[in-house]
């Protein structure tokens, strides 16, 4: 169905109700961010901004996202391609796992990590004997990003990969080619841009993780905070300053990512327009 191009009073007032709710959500708590980290002056936000727990903070995000978008990647594809390519039993019930970081509160994926690795796990004494940790240490923070993360690049490939069927790559196979060549020169081109648009929304949701990680961190000023959880550290702290401009830097990492999301959506639909 063509889109609508009358002037009607419908029509602007869609718009205005449209314009009205982005300033209000999202706008104004933008340029209240940006206000209130320069209120003391560029010396103050730029002395904020390189405060050595600020960059060990964003240097920790950074390393906890990469974490999570890798596995997930490799994750959100092997679940995919087997869900739309395999015929098995149990095949509902895997899709349904997939879903569950998306209706489990990120606080009680949080607990569930604290009870499985803490010290009243049956796991700590093995852990504890290898000198591994993983609750109040990195690798916790890396878990529970990859838990809450790990539908996002799955559900962009499940419904491309449903929709391009088996004959492709059943043709490549009775050709002779081998697993690894039909993924990558039959099945990778026809979801490069899902995935992509997958990795994207992987990478801003585990940049804003708070819940979760702050289960697990246990708030160590330089070592597992992330940079929600610095944030937040501050704020209660009353650093005002410190707090919103560490907030700017979310927000420009979130404008990065946006851009991004808009053109991969340009060059997917440009391709799609050019097979047509």
């Amino acid at each position: 169905m063509e889109p609508q191009t009358n002037s009607g009073p419908l029509k602007w007032t869609l718009i205005t109700a449209s314009a009205v709710f982005l300033s209000v959500f999202l706008l104004l708590p933008l340029a209240y961010i940006v206000a209130t980290a320069l209120r003391q002056g560029m010396d103050a936000y730029l002395a904020a901004i390189t405060d050595k727990y600020t960059c060990k903070a964003a240097w920790l995000t950074i390393q906890a996202t990469l974490w999570a978008v890798a596995v997930n990647t490799v994750f959100g594809i092997a679940a995919a391609w087997c869900l739309t390519k395999f015929a098995f039993r149990g095949k509902k019930i895997i899709s349904t796992c997939i879903d569950l970081p998306v209706t489990v509160s990120p606080i009680i994926a949080g607990l569930i990590y604290l009870l499985t690795f803490g010290r009243q796990s049956f796991l700590y004494p093995y852990l504890d004997s290898w000198n591994i940790k993983i609750i109040f240490a990195v690798p916790g923070i890396v878990l529970a990003t990859i838990f809450v993360t790990f539908p996002f690049i799955s559900r962009e490939l499940l419904p491309v990969l449903t929709a391009q069927g088996t004959d492709e790559e059943e043709a490549a196979a009775l050709m002779g080619a081998g697993a690894f060549t039909i993924f990558r020169k039959v099945t990778l081109p026809h979801i490069k841009w899902a995935l992509l648009y997958g990795v994207v929304l992987c990478t801003a949701r585990a940049m804003g993780e708070f819940g979760a990680v702050s289960v697990l961190s246990g708030h160590l000023w330089g070592k597992t905070n992330t940079l929600p959880l610095y944030i937040e550290l501050l704020y209660q702290g009353y650093d005002f300053t410190g707090a919103f401009a560490a907030s700017s830097l979310l927000v420009v990492m979130a404008i990065i990512i946006l851009a991004l999301r808009l053109w991969l959506e340009r060059r997917g639909s440009k391709e799609l327009d050019i097979r047509k």
